[in-house]
């Protein structure tokens, strides 16, 4: 059988011949033990070659798995496989009263491919997806399974894996309480004047906050600022209320953004921006992101706003978030609380490289570390020398996957000095 692999944006074309979907775990662990090379391709929303198998490589969704959504409302926790999306999982926990404590701004990708790459979503108290997880499920080379929870020394390396390390079958993840959350957009927040205080104050407004800017002028056209009901809000005196409903790309209708004008609704129909009953139709972008330290908020956005032109030239939207640190050891939010600078480009990859590059060098003094399932060059010598850890991953490799079956070329270029 030959079929014509891609990614949701249409931009990698996968050199395997073959999406291979196993319907049972049993099918799935003698296909992995019969392989030589396996990666495995998620709700496809990376934009490089990450899930990349190679052409004697095996290229596998889980997605036919028989999907486990189980709730323990006692304990507070889900068991999910890896291939649900959040969308299914986030309605799912909120029918039994629970909620997750945050969301990516896309409710459509799945489980396991989020948390292997850093996905995050909004806000200065909020880590990212992976900081829910308790416990991660896997296949190993040779077929057999393998569980690693919090409290493991491993346990570091195995959330944000980048597929290195097996399948993720399933995980657990932490819930709480549902709540519910109010969305209100603000528009035209300056960039002149703007400094670390008073960036830090405008993200904390809120429980989630997101500025949006094309870079074609200073400053921000959007602040989407999401408040949960159960904590208080004051103000937000930096920007004007929207006097209509936006999309975060300009000229886009808003037809399909979640609720705004503080209407509160639950979590989930709430924290991304997107609805979860509408599906992205063809993926005409490519995208890039850097995590910062957040000390350098600032002085980062002056350094894009110095080369904007040249940046709003190919550029949908530019989306600006915060997230809290964390402990995963390949995490772009490893160790350090982080701002997010989100770049959707025009669907021109030869267009947008250059640019890409560009702006790589404009965020170079201030350690970005790209995130792990976008569009960048920075090489992998320079991104080895900003994940501490490294080492410590090396070694959890080695041990759960001696052969590097699960090692394809973008791993090893992280990987290997």
């Amino acid at each position: 059988m030959t079929e014509t692999v891609t990614n949701w944006a249409g931009n990698i074309t996968y050199a395997a011949k073959e999406l291979h979907r196993p319907s049972s775990l049993d099918a799935l662990r003698a296909l992995v033990a019969d392989s030589v090379k396996v990666r495995v391709l998620g709700s496809g929303h990376s934009f490089n070659e990450i899930a990349e198998p190679g052409t004697d490589g095996t290229l596998v969704s889980i997605a036919g798995l028989p999907p486990v959504l189980d709730v323990d409302t006692g304990a507070r926790t889900v068991r999910v496989s890896g291939g649900v999306r959040y969308a299914e999982l986030a309605r799912a926990v909120h029918a039994r009263g629970l909620a997750l404590p945050n969301m990516a701004s896309l409710p459509h990708i799945s489980v396991a491919g989020s948390v292997a790459t850093g996905t995050h979503g909004s806000g200065v108290g909020n880590g990212p997806l992976g900081a829910a997880v308790r416990e991660v499920e896997l296949v190993l080379a040779d077929g057999s399974t393998v569980t690693i929870g919090r409290g493991e020394k491993r346990f570091g390396g195995a959330v944000t894996s980048l597929g290195a390390l097996g399948v993720v079958t399933a995980l657990t993840l932490d819930l709480e309480p549902a709540y519910e959350v109010e969305q209100r957009v603000f528009t035209e927040l300056p960039l002149d004047g703007m400094d670390l205080a008073s960036f830090e104050a405008v993200m904390s407004a809120a429980y989630s906050v997101s500025l949006f800017t094309d870079w074609r002028e200073p400053g921000f056209r959007q602040v989407w600022v999401k408040r949960r009901t159960d904590q208080p809000f004051g103000d937000f005196p930096w920007a004007a209320p929207a006097t209509e409903k936006l999309h975060p790309v300009p000229g886009m209708p808003a037809v399909n953004c979640t609720e705004q004008f503080g209407v509160p609704g639950p979590w989930h129909e709430r924290l991304p921006h997107f609805r979860a009953e509408f599906t992205p139709s063809s993926g005409a972008e490519l995208q890039s992101e850097y995590l910062l330290p957040r000390e350098h908020a600032v002085d980062a956005l002056y350094a894009i706003d110095g080369i904007r032109e040249t940046v709003a030239g190919v550029l949908q939207t530019c989306e600006v978030r915060t997230v809290a640190a964390d402990e995963q050891w390949l995490s772009p939010s490893y160790g350090r609380d982080t701002v997010a600078l989100h770049f959707t480009w025009i669907e021109d990859t030869a267009a947008v490289l250059p640019v890409v590059r560009r702006l790589e060098e404009a965020l170079d003094g201030f350690g970005p570390r790209p995130h792990w399932g976008k569009v960048f060059t920075t090489p992998g010598a320079v991104l080895r020398d900003r994940y501490p850890r490294l080492d410590d991953f090396r070694a959890l490799a080695g041990a759960l996957d001696p052969e590097a079956e699960f090692a394809n070329a973008f791993v090893r270029d992280v990987l290997t000095d």
